[in-house]
Parts: structure tokens; C-alpha cells; sequence
């Protein structure tokens, strides 16, 4: 197929090149035109993916109407804070019968809404159609750039479409399951960022493997919630791109949100941490949508709450974890 890709961050950057090592004619779209110029020459992503050599035969380019036009398949990979932004200035360039796929996972702040519900809006107001899929699951991006073995999901409200997306993206080390539950799969791959700061959060108290299991199992149990409420399938969250994708993100090195909860919890501040950083942590923004989500659908929702207060209001972490485990006693399953 020809496919453009929007994003050159590490996950957009390694997607690129997994179509591309599929057999795709496939372009990689960069903001920064000086990266662009280097990864033509260089072949390698030295600011988000430095060391990994990507495929020959893979396209570079700075122009959005490049990337959009006489595309049969477009994959969005921008930040979830600027999927709107970007998407409305390539829409007009974008080609009739394009399918769009979306890899972003978060919430828009302004709006609350999924990236789903940002494109269909978007879609809505050009006067446009199109067919969307969304791909998620426990996936950095290193390590499928590395090829090695990975398994997502890719969520689409028409099964056909869930199947074309499976296709193109399922490689001999990269294996993609379907499913129509879009809500469930677009929640899962959001609100696990907001878990994996909590746990790292706990990791940089010096808290062990107890601690780090009960966020993890009561994260879970918190993402349900939100889910279902928003109108999911709870057996989504048992699925990749709710456990599978929450299990990595709280335990893996690689994790930008649990390296920023690493450093909250010894005592850095946000500010500074954020700061050093040239790759975006989605669960800091994605923190406050959830929290004022959680008010919205009437959801209790601990965890985020305390990581809100921690991220935008300086609450002391040691502090947080304690008001977590003195709440009122309660069963299980309610």
C-alpha cells in the first residue's frame, strides 16, 4: 500500500519503518525540517530513535500535503495534544476513501474527548468521511524497531477495516489482533499512562514489588471503571491494550511515564523533569483529562486523583500514598 505516516517520534518513526520492512511505499512525515534532512541522509532518527538503521526504502518529508496526498492509508502518530492541530491542516490535502489510523493515546485536555471522537469531529465539520481504525497494546517502540516480538491490537467500529489494518501491519515479529470495542481500546491506551506514573511514582519512593502490584491490579480495576462508564467493554481491559499495555508501561525501563514517576518520587519537580526531556510523557496531560473525566462520569477514581494533586497541585507523594492505602475499607468487587 502507499502510506504516509504523521509523526516522526519514536513510535511513529518505528511504525514507519515496520510498513516499510512490510513492503509498503510508505512516507514519514517530521515537523522539524533539519531532522528530516538528517534522516535522508543518515537513514536513522537520531533525535527519537538514535542508534537504529531504518529501512532504505523508507520516505522522508516536512510537507504535510506530501504526506497526505494519494494515500491509501494514513497513520496519525502526532502527540495527543496537537492530533487536532495537525490533522485539521492536513485534512484538506487528504484524499477521498484514505483510511486513517490513529497510534496517539490520550485525551484531549479541552475537550475530554478520545482521538477517535477528535478525528470524527474534525471529519465532521470539513464535511468529510472516512474510515478510521485505532492501533494499541504493549509496544515500545525501540523494541519493535529492533524487531523484536510484539503484539498490539487494532480497533475499528467496521470489521473490514479492523482486518485491513491487521494485514498491513502484521509482520513476522509483529503480530496485530482485531477488535470493535474503540472506546475500550482508545481508554486502555491512555489511562495506563496515568497508572504508570503512579507506579513510578511508588518505584522512586523505594516502595517494592507489593506496592508496585497492588497500583497495578487496582489501576486496572480504575481503568474499568472509566471505561465501562464511557460506554466500553469491560473484557477489553483484560485484553492488550488494557492489562497487556498497563503491565509494560508500570514495570518496563523504557517507559516515559514511569521514568517521570520515577523522578517525582525522589523529589524532583515536575518542571525540571519534564525539562530534560525530548520525547513527550502523554500521561502528565492525560492525568488531568481523566480527573476531570472521573468528575464528569461520576467515577471514583483514587489513583488519579492522587496523581493529579501530585503533578498540579505539589502534593507530596509520600503523602498520596498514604491517603491511597487509609481510605475507607471496602470490598473487592463492588
Amino acid at each position: 500500500m502507499n502510506i504516509g505516516v504523521v509523526g516522526a517520534g519514536s513510535w511513529g518513526t518505528a511504525l514507519a519503518d515496520l510498513l516499510a520492512r512490510n513492503g509498503h511505499q510508505v512516507t514519514l512525515w517530521a515537523y522539524e525540517a533539519d531532522l528530516v534532512a538528517r534522516m535522508r541522509q543518515t537513514h536513522e532518527n537520531d533525535l527519537f530513535l538514535p542508534g537504529i538503521r531504518l529501512h532504505d526504502k523508507l520516505g522522508f518529508t516536512d510537507s504535510l500535503a506530501v504526506v497526505a496526498q494519494g494515500r491509501e492509508l494514513l497513520l496519525l502518530v502526532s502527540p495527543s495534544q496537537l492530533m487536532r492541530l495537525v490533522f485539521r491542516k492536513l485534512l484538506p490535502d487528504l484524499d477521498d476513501g484514505t483510511v486513517l489510523v490513529s497510534a496517539a493515546k490520550g485525551i484531549e485536555n479541552q475537550t475530554l474527548m478520545t482521538m477517535s471522537q477528535v478525528l470524527e469531529e474534525e471529519l465532521e465539520h470539513a464535511g468529510r468521511k472516512a474510515d478510521l481504525a485505532f492501533l494499541s497494546g504493549p509496544s515500545f517502540a525501540r523494541e519493535v524497531a529492533l524487531g523484536l516480538p510484539t503484539a498490539v491490537v487494532a480497533a475499528s467500529e467496521k470489521e473490514a477495516v479492523a482486518e485491513l489494518v491487521q494485514q498491513v501491519f502484521s509482520g513476522e515479529r509483529f503480530r496485530v489482533y482485531t477488535n470493535d470495542d474503540v472506546i475500550g481500546i482508545e481508554f486502555g491506551g491512555a489511562l495506563k499512562n496515568v497508572m504508570a506514573l503512579a507506579a513510578g511514582i511508588a518505584d522512586g519512593l523505594g516502595f517494592g514489588a507489593n506496592t508496585r502490584a497492588a497500583l497495578i491490579t487496582r489501576g486496572l480495576s480504575e481503568m474499568t471503571r472509566l471505561g465501562v462508564a464511557a460506554g466500553a467493554c469491560p473484557q477489553t481491559f483484560a485484553g492488550l491494550a488494557g492489562m497487556g499495555d498497563l503491565v509494560l508501561t508500570c514495570t518496563g525501563d523504557l517507559s516515559r511515564n514511569r521514568t517521570v514517576g520515577l523522578e517525582l518520587g525522589r523529589g524532583r519537580s515536575l518542571q525540571d523533569i519534564l525539562g530534560g526531556m525530548n520525547m513527550v510523557a502523554e500521561g502528565v496531560k492525560t492525568t488531568i483529562s481523566t480527573y476531570q473525566l472521573a468528575a464528569r462520569l461520576q467515577v471514583e477514581a483514587p489513583i488519579t486523583e492522587q496523581v493529579y494533586k501530585i503533578l498540579e497541585e505539589g502534593k507530596d507523594p509520600r503523602q498520596a500514598v498514604t491517603d491511597l492505602l487509609q481510605r475507607s475499607l471496602k470490598a473487592e468487587v463492588q
